[in-house]
């Protein structure tokens, strides 16, 4: 089954530069209250709002997914390696 990827609707601007994003598009890039999303000027006249993909794990991103260290490494010992 293919599906479709784009939809497209119309939204009226509130007087405080508000949008409602409707309901269909809201459930099918799993938006919820709270979110940050991206917003994007492209050219003159087109705005562009992107929902970010989550990260499951960040840590893992930023770390790799192999321990830095093959033990368990206490605070005071890290403490003592900083100030070193």
């Amino acid at each position: 089954m293919i599906m479709n990827m784009f939809m497209m609707k119309f939204v009226k601007v509130t007087d405080r530069y508000q949008v409602t994003i409707p309901k269909e598009i809201r459930k099918r890039v799993g938006l919820k209250p709270g979110m940050i999303v991206r917003v994007e000027l492209r050219g003159e006249r087109e705005i562009v709002i992107t929902v970010p993909e989550k990260i499951e794990n960040p840590l893992e991103i930023l770390i790799g997914k192999r321990p830095l260290l093959d033990r368990h490494l206490p605070i005071e010992e890290l403490e003592e390696l900083v100030e070193s």
